[in-house]
């Protein structure tokens, strides 16, 4: 089946993907380049989801908001704070596993990618061009005060995530 929105997205979170394995090759020695790519890549990414295909779909879904975006959107909030504070291996770590998770509930059969491809058929088109044209997200340097990551961990709390459980339990894998 041609699933052109799924193909874009998918697509990107390969790309987003391989910029972060890039950039962390070595855990201790964070590629801060790559990682800049990869952290503006990030946030445009989910620029492109909150402002262009969420927003698509609720139209055509009779503007009622599909159940899954409020569980994505605070997976994206929970991101985006993330992308605030210093890569540490321990940020790195926690960074992974909720793109692993989030990336299943957007990429799996029935998931948010097939539903909104599926409600936004008649625009699809003029979608992709406007995903195209989406401007990069612009990003200052990284806070390193310790609010910033307590502020991280809050958001990923309201997302499901721990940030110190899912740190630990890297360490014993």
């Amino acid at each position: 089946m041609n699933k052109p929105l799924y193909d874009f997205f998918t697509t990107d979170h390969r790309r987003i993907e391989k910029l972060l394995d890039e950039a962390t090759k070595d855990p201790n020695n964070i590629n801060p380049e790559i990682y800049h790519q990869f952290r503006t890549g990030l946030l445009k990414h989910i620029k492109m989801e909150e402002k262009v295909l969420f927003p698509a779909a609720q139209r055509a879904n009779g503007n009622v908001p599909l159940p899954l975006a409020a569980k994505l959107r605070l997976d994206h909030g929970a991101l985006t704070a993330l992308m605030v504070v210093p890569p540490s291996p321990e940020v790195v770590t926690v960074l992974l596993h909720v793109l692993e998770k989030h990336d299943i509930l957007e990429e799996e059969e029935g998931g948010m990618y097939d539903v909104c491809e599926k409600l936004a058929e008649q625009e699809t088109e003029a979608l992709l061009e406007q995903l195209r044209n989406t401007t990069e997200v612009p990003v200052l340097a990284h806070n390193t005060a310790g609010f910033a990551l307590e502020a991280a961990k809050k958001s990923l709390k309201r997302a499901g995530f721990d940030f110190d459980e899912i740190v630990k339990q890297a360490a014993n894998a």
